[in-house]
């Protein structure tokens, strides 16, 4: 069980997960054909599903979060940063609900495992430390990114985590690319550079303030390299030992709730002691934080039966949503020539760099 969930952390082994679904009759060869017609729909079927949830989270995460920022209530507007907090909490107990899941509802194994784990070994908990903090510091950035910009701006311009991400690979983890991921990302970097290309036309009917648009791709750029690094880093720490990822994520939840609670009393501090940490939470705020908190999980399950074509499809189907949406209902954004150019390239890009996903990484197998 515990290998299962840490093939979920790397999309390479989606083959060998499919393998696994087909089970070889050990000697009534009169019953293979039918099981085989079962193995062979129900991945099929599983693939469908998980491009769905994959649309759905990545879709409904942007738009809520933006619809909630934006929204204008009576009092005060909720605290990003405690919501980030919030969200930690919710991660560290739906991982320990996982870890108590995985073996046999039993307490007190779970128990002897998360203490063996996390107590006695304070060197591999303290691992975690690093990306703690800096997925700490990426969950603030999106707020503040979706605070100052239209949703499909931010989906376009966040795609620029694959550039971050392939370069940290390749750095870090000595990751070869080949031709068509590096000229994916050039395609990527112009996309993005089209869709943030100041026009007359934008510039008279927008409704974002330029000082706001600059702090909003600030932000974003800065989620992007943080998103990259993390990412590796974690990777690197879960091919280097053979924890549950689960485990792992409640590790990491602990040095993030650290951090956020930190940052939280640092810079709303007075705000915290005057009117609460849950101070303008409503409905939606909630929403967003279970969003956040349940979503990357949901991606670590759903990925094992996604390939790299499906992803990329996904967060195409996830550009165009959140640009209908934000056009018509959000009423926040007024798309261009230029910003349909770049989401094409962008779009195209995310297909052409998963091509050859599978073989590149590969490569990096320890």
């Amino acid at each position: 069980m515990k290998q299962k969930s840490e093939e979920c952390a790397s999309s390479d082994l989606q083959d060998a997960a499919d393998m696994k679904l087909v089970p070889i009759s050990s000697g009534n060869s009169d019953k293979e054909p039918p099981t085989m017609v079962l193995a062979a729909s129900h991945p099929s079927r599983l693939k469908y599903l998980s491009l769905g949830v994959l649309v759905l989270q990545t879709t409904s995460l942007v738009l809520t979060m933006r619809y909630s920022r934006t929204l204008k209530e009576d009092g005060p507007r909720y605290l990003a940063s405690s919501a980030v907090v919030s969200a930690e909490i919710l991660k560290i107990f739906t991982c320990t609900l996982l870890v108590f899941v995985e073996n046999n509802y039993n307490l007190r194994v779970m128990n002897l495992l998360l203490k063996d784990e996390i107590v006695n070994k304070p060197l591999e908990t303290m691992k975690l430390a690093v990306p703690a903090g800096i997925y700490t510091l990426q969950n603030n950035l999106l707020y503040v990114a979706l605070s100052n910009l239209d949703a499909a701006t931010y989906q376009v311009t966040y795609q620029l985590k694959i550039l971050t991400t392939a370069l940290f690979s390749v750095s870090m983890l000595g990751k070869k690319l080949g031709l068509y991921q590096w000229l994916s990302l050039l395609l990527l970097m112009a996309g993005v550079t089209l869709v943030q290309w100041p026009t007359e036309s934008t510039e008279e009917q927008k409704v974002l303030t330029a000082g706001s648009q600059f702090v909003g791709v600030v932000a974003v750029l800065m989620a992007c390299i943080s998103s990259g690094f993390a990412g590796v880093y974690f990777e690197k720490i879960l091919k280097e030992t053979k924890q549950s990822v689960w485990v792992r994520n409640i590790q990491l939840g602990l040095f993030s709730f650290v951090f956020g609670f930190l940052g939280m009393m640092v810079y709303n501090g007075q705000n915290v002691r005057e009117s609460g940490m849950f101070q303008g939470y409503s409905t939606i705020t909630w929403i967003v934080v279970v969003l956040q908190a349940v979503g990357g999980l949901i991606i670590a399950v759903v990925i094992k039966y996604a390939d790299n074509i499906l992803k990329g499809f996904a967060t195409s189907v996830s550009i165009i949503v959140s640009t209908v949406i934000s056009y018509f209902l959000l009423n926040d954004f007024n798309p261009t020539g230029l910003f349909f150019l770049g989401a094409v390239l962008v779009i195209a890009a995310t297909f052409l760099y998963s091509y050859e996903g599978k073989p590149a990484s590969s490569a990096i197998k320890v």
